[in-house]
């Protein structure tokens, strides 16, 4: 009886080390698989540009509107009256994505906003799916990571909508056109959402750029990369 109760022990061991093993290597393999599909979307972004089925595309007149920040204020494009347009980017809390890249968003409304071309941050994701993206959350991420431009709450996530918006973090360049908000640039911030000491190429930075300097946008779309908006 003893035997039997030792060799019941032994077999459950190795079941056990057996499931644990196969679990990180499939974890392992979601991971690669992860990184090869991101690699592989990102390596040519004018063939791999994503013009999302619903929501705003190139040229389109954004409409303005009214969502609150985390200081409780009701905050809107038009507030923004010497604005030669808008950084609008759909992030996070969570998303290990979005989270990468808040120092370069940071960045971007430091570079960009004396220049006329603040960032207005949106977070589109519903507290009910994932509750560590509440307003109260919100708050203390903004200040943790030191936002230095408007981290707005779309809590009817109808904003992220119309717009079209699949991903954390997901950009929309808007450059103001005869009193309208025009879409000009639509996708990631550059190349390596995941290590900003790797990336080569800094498409809104340049998309920016180039508005700045009149001429035309020379890549308009790429595929944005990052945790899937939850509704």
């Amino acid at each position: 009886m003893k035997t039997t109760k030792i060799h019941s022990s032994l077999v459950f061991a190795v079941i056990a080390i057996t499931a644990f093993n196969s679990c990180k290597n499939e974890q392992k393999q979601n991971i690669d698989e992860v990184a090869i599909n991101e690699n592989i979307e990102m390596s040519n972004p004018k063939a791999n540009s994503e013009t999302v089925a619903v929501g705003y595309k190139i040229g389109d007149e954004a409409t303005d509107f009214k969502l609150k920040d985390v200081n409780g204020k009701m905050v809107s494009l038009s507030d923004y009256k010497d604005a030669k347009g808008y950084i609008v980017i759909f992030t996070c809390n969570t998303c290990p994505f979005a989270v990468a890249s808040e120092e370069r968003i940071v960045a971007l409304d430091k570079e960009f906003k004396p220049k006329g071309y603040p960032v207005i941050a949106i977070n589109p994701n519903n507290p009910e799916v994932q509750e560590d993206d509440s307003y109260e959350l919100m708050q203390a991420k903004a200040k943790e990571a030191g936002f230095t431009f408007p981290y707005l709450y779309d809590d009817s996530q109808t904003v992220y909508a119309k717009y079209g918006a699949t991903k954390t973090p997901h950009v929309y360049l808007l450059q103001k056109e005869n009193g309208k908000n025009i879409v000009k640039y639509i996708g990631a911030i550059d190349d390596n959402v995941r290590n900003a000491s790797a990336v080569k190429e800094q498409f809104l930075a340049n998309a920016v750029n180039e508005l700045l300097e009149g001429k035309e946008i020379t890549v308009k779309e790429t595929k944005a990369i990052g945790c899937s908006v939850k509704q």
